[in-house]
């Protein structure tokens, strides 16, 4: 508290109860001023707060807006590039699925022609065994004709 010092003019005409009264008078003005003082720094202050908090909330959201148009275009990209990639597999799956394709299938051919070949020569093979079989079997039945009719001629 401030202390006050009452003119000496003052004094006389208050006098000593008057001062007092008169101090405890300025007194109480001045806590009310200082309350006052203190309510409308406590408005100003709420009023900036909010203000800034208004323009911090924007500036979020504004923030906010612009990472998300970003990542939307990071992930457009990204999808893009994917359905790119995905693209060259699948083109080139199907060309080395047509590769298989054609390598198998002259494999085919190849074991298929390698086969015909080896049941032809089976088939010469069992041609030329039934040439040789019939061959000795005449050549029995004529060895059997010769001894029935020597055993005939001695017989006789």
């Amino acid at each position: 508290m401030v202390v006050l010092a009452v003119p000496k003019i003052l004094r006389e005409k208050l006098t000593d109860q008057g001062v007092d009264e008169f101090i405890t008078i300025i007194n109480k003005v001045e806590d009310n001023v200082k309350k006052d003082s203190i309510v409308i720094a406590e408005e100003k202050f709420e009023r900036r707060l909010s203000e800034e908090n208004s323009k911090l909330d924007n500036r979020i959201t504004e923030e906010t807006a612009k990472l998300d148009r970003r990542i939307t275009e990071e992930v457009a990209k990204l999808d893009n590039r994917i359905t790119e990639e995905v693209a060259k597999l699948d083109r080139r799956i199907t060309e080395e699925v047509a590769k298989l394709d054609r390598r198998i299938t002259e494999e085919v051919a190849k074991l298929d022609r390698r086969i015909t070949e080896e049941v032809a020569k089976i088939q010469t093979q069992i041609a030329q065994f039934k040439t040789e079989i019939i061959k000795w079997m005449f050549l029995f039945w004529i060895g059997q004709l010769v001894t029935v009719a020597g055993l005939i001629k001695w017989l006789r």
